[in-house]
């Protein structure tokens, strides 16, 4: 088994606040996210308070993100964006439709996720990548660890993904994006149906043979310790979940007492009806992998 997480959150777990600068556009997903340069000169996916889904989103986003960094996963770099109100008042993009009215975005503290080029020009992102194309996927076993996180913080939506690659480069990187329904969204709570959290196209996980394909993401799970848990929520801005720190702790708490059920709940899936891991249990040729 891997080591306890060795962390010394003051200096691990910094996150940046930065300042919108400039509006982009908007992008897709049900949470109307903005794509806004910042201050820091790099561009960030920015979901606001008032987004449609619930505010707890932010919160999520910055929680699960901050716990999928710490074990190793790929997800992007979390930050602070203090969107000002002259921005948005002079951005007329910048709104937020609802069921039967659109309204400004709103101003202060947002949750922003850095975008995976240095500028939207740099590179190619994608939302989705061809199950052919998988073979030019160089991360592709980081799909087992990042189910491995979702058990742990009962995502109840289906994983998403993006895939980028550099100019002139051949091969993509898988990074996760959306963690809003992780604490399953704005309940803070843990249904634990074994088939949420899984990625559309099951083939990603042919290559999950047994316990060994989910380390060593699960080890560090298991070995997580509240203090490091606690330090992770300390980096959310009280706004975000309306001052609520007994909520909060009680989330921390919760989560360090799954840390050693997420095993438990991985074997609930593989021998759930959509049997995702097809492979488990047999030894592949290593170029299969």
């Amino acid at each position: 088994m891997a080591s306890a997480v060795a962390l010394q959150p003051e200096k691990q777990l910094g996150v940046a606040t930065v300042v919108a600068v400039q509006h982009v556009r908007r992008m897709r997903g049900g949470a109307q996210a903005h794509l806004m340069r910042c201050s820091d000169g790099y561009f960030y996916v920015v979901k606001f308070q008032n987004n449609p889904q619930h505010l707890r989103v932010l919160a999520n986003e910055m929680l699960a993100a901050l716990l999928a960094r710490l074990v190793g996963l790929p997800v992007p770099e979390p930050a602070i964006v203090d969107v000002s109100g002259w921005l948005v008042e002079h951005s007329p993009e910048m709104n937020i439709c609802l069921t039967h009215t659109v309204v400004p975005c709103q101003s202060g503290l947002q949750f922003g996720s850095r975008y995976l080029v240095a500028t939207p020009w740099d590179g190619l992102v994608l939302d989705y990548l061809p199950v052919k194309m998988l073979d030019r996927l160089r991360n592709l076993h980081t799909f087992a660890g990042m189910l491995a996180l979702d058990k742990w913080t009962g995502n109840t939506d289906g994983r998403q993904a993006v895939f980028s690659r550099r100019t002139r480069k051949q091969r993509y990187t898988a990074t996760f994006i959306d963690q809003g329904y992780c604490f399953n969204g704005g309940e803070w709570t843990f249904p634990d149906n074994p088939l949420q959290g899984l990625y559309m196209h099951h083939q990603v996980y042919l290559g999950v043979t047994g316990w060994e394909s989910f380390e060593p993401w699960l080890s560090r799970i298991g070995d997580m310790t509240i203090s490091v848990i606690t330090a992770a929520a300390e980096e959310i801005p009280e706004c975000w979940y309306r001052g609520d720190s007994n909520g909060l702790s009680c989330l921390a708490r919760t989560m360090q007492e799954r840390s050693g059920k997420v095993r438990n709940l991985v074997a609930a899936l593989r021998l759930s009806s959509g049997q995702p891991f097809p492979n488990w249990g047999k030894e592949l040729p290593r170029h299969s992998l």
